[in-house]
């Protein structure tokens, strides 16, 4: 299942999320998106999480949760 997660810290870097996430289960990519020119976060990225149960548990369990000081906003596309 792909997550969509919004409302990163400029500072949240891929292995943090990765971090995150494997704590509900196998987490086989994940992408933090940041702008081509600037190379800035765009505070926005993607896990992709093979089981669908692991990935609603991930979704349940983190949404609204904090990351680096920021509330996770959370959608499976």
């Amino acid at each position: 299942m792909n997550i969509y997660v919004r409302n990163l810290s400029p500072t949240t870097s891929r292995e943090e999320l990765i971090d995150c996430f494997e704590e509900y289960g196998v987490v086989s990519d994940v992408t933090v998106s940041t702008y081509t020119v600037e190379g800035k976060s765009r505070a926005s990225g993607f896990v992709d999480m093979p089981s669908d149960v692991q990935a609603q548990a991930a979704i349940e369990g983190l949404r609204g949760k904090e990351l680096a000081g920021n509330l996770l906003r959370i959608h499976c596309e």
